[in-house]
C-alpha cells in the first residue's frame, strides 16, 4: 500500500505503508551509525560502524571501518589505539558470550539498548532508525556501504 502527499515544499512524495502481516519475509529492524568524536567539545565527528537489531531474530550485530587518517585530521593527537580499543569493545558486547562481560547474560535486545544509549565519549550512537529487511546481516553491510565508507 501507498500514500501520496505534498509535502511543505509544494513536491508530490510517495511513503509505502507496511502493515502487520503485509511484510512479506521481512522483519522490522533497528540501526545507528557509530560515530568517531575525537574532540566532544569541537563536535566534529566521522562514521566508523553500524549497529543492526533485529527482535524478530533475536539479532544484533555491528560493523566496523575506521578511516584513520579522517580520524586524525580531526584530531592529530587522537589515540587511535583507544578508539581501536572501545570500537573492538562494541563488538565484544554485539556477539554476546563471555567477551562481552557483564553483557553476556543480556538478550541481543538489551545489548543494542546499552550500545545506542547517548554517552559523551570518544565513540557516540547516532540516532536510531528503523526498517525493514530479510537478512539483518546483510543490512549491517549495506548500511555501512552506504554510510560510512
Amino acid at each position: 500500500m501507498s500514500e501520496r502527499q505534498i509535502n511543505v515544499a509544494g513536491r508530490m512524495t510517495e511513503r509505502h505503508i507496511t502493515r502487520a502481516g503485509q511484510g512479506g519475509d521481512r522483519d522490522v529492524f533497528e540501526y545507528a551509525v557509530l560515530r568517531l568524536v575525537p574532540r566532544v567539545e569541537r563536535g566534529e565527528c566521522i562514521n566508523a560502524g553500524v549497529l543492526v537489531y533485529c527482535r524478530a531474530r533475536a539479532y544484533v550485530g555491528v560493523r566496523i571501518h575506521l578511516d584513520e587518517a579522517r580520524l586524525l585530521a580531526l584530531d592529530p593527537d587522537v589515540d587511535v589505539a583507544g578508539v581501536r580499543a572501545a570500537l573492538r569493545a562494541v563488538e565484544r558486547v554485539c556477539a554476546g558470550g563471555p567477551e562481552a562481560g557483564q553483557a553476556a547474560r543480556d538478550d541481543a535486545g538489551r545489548r543494542f539498548r546499552w550500545l545506542v544509549a547517548p554517552r559523551s565519549a570518544v565513540v557516540q550512537p547516532g540516532s536510531v532508525h528503523t526498517g525493514l529487511t530479510a537478512d539483518p546481516a546483510a543490512e549491517v553491510e549495506r548500511l555501512l556501504d552506504l554510510l560510512v565508507r
